[in-house]
């Protein structure tokens, strides 16, 4: 049995902690003034809260840090849903501020903190097919469907991702892979007209979210675990619960 402990929290986490959800996915690209926008070799947002971009010591990104004391830059990352989708992008993050190479002193600290929460090999080549920057937060934009919401830096670097997170894109793929009745379940949950066709978007402490795409669009549903979690261990036994309560809600109506 794994044991978890933590606050309980609302049925939906707030903007801050569901942007630093966002900042763990691994599609980004930075933009800088005058150049066009390049993909870097890796980013991490570090435990508390630094925002670290590692990208190619011989590119424009590293080259325009290194003429200036900083430079003026946006990191955009956008969360995809981990299983094919006709609309794939759950959101997408601005955070913009000022980049500045990691000085020499501090890159072993900083490489450590990145690897904590991304290891990634290229980081061994940190001092020579890579450079390590660090971007100094002035703003702060989350993009979740058709509406923006602005978090401080501070609160986004006080947040913490959701704990599912590193184990969601396994989660969702194994299920529509392997367990078609276990979402054939979880689709029992919402009402579906003609046309209309359920996928797996998203799992968080909260419970699942599907997708359902109809001709011209989409909307989605959340069927949320009877209480949030506050780790992975403890998914499997909340996902039992949450379909013995659906069963018995369709065997009740049979």
């Amino acid at each position: 049995m794994t044991t978890c402990s933590g606050p309980q929290a609302p049925s939906v986490a707030g903007a801050a902690e569901r942007a630093r959800t966002a900042a763990t996915r691994t599609a980004a690209a930075v933009c800088l003034p005058g150049h066009e926008p390049a993909r870097p070799l890796a980013h991490a947002t570090t435990a508390n809260g630094q925002v670290l971009v590692l990208v190619p010591a011989d590119g424009e990104v590293a080259g325009a840090v290194q003429e200036r004391a900083d430079v003026s830059a946006l990191l955009m990352v956008s969360d995809r849903a981990p299983v094919p989708l006709r609309d794939p992008v759950r959101a997408t993050l601005w955070l913009s501020g000022w980049l500045t190479p990691v000085p020499v002193a501090d890159r072993t600290a900083a490489a450590l903190a990145f690897a904590e929460v991304r290891p990634e090999g290229a980081l061994l080549d940190v001092g020579g097919a890579a450079a390590l920057l660090r971007l100094d937060l002035a703003e702060v934009v989350l993009r979740e469907g058709g509406g923006c919401t602005e978090v401080s830096p501070a609160g986004f670097a006080a947040a913490r991702p959701d704990p599912l997170a590193a184990v969601e894109a396994g989660v969702l793929q194994h299920l529509e892979r392997d367990h078609p009745d276990v979402l054939a379940v979880l689709r029992s949950r919402v009402a579906v007209g003609p046309g209309e066709v359920v996928r797996p978007l998203g799992v968080d402490r909260f419970g699942y979210r599907l997708r359902v795409e109809r001709p011209g669009g989409h909307r989605d549903v959340r069927v949320p675990f009877p209480r949030p979690l506050t780790c992975p261990g403890q998914l499997r036994a909340a996902t039992s619960q949450l379909l013995c309560a659906l069963r018995a809600g369709l065997t009740r109506r049979d």
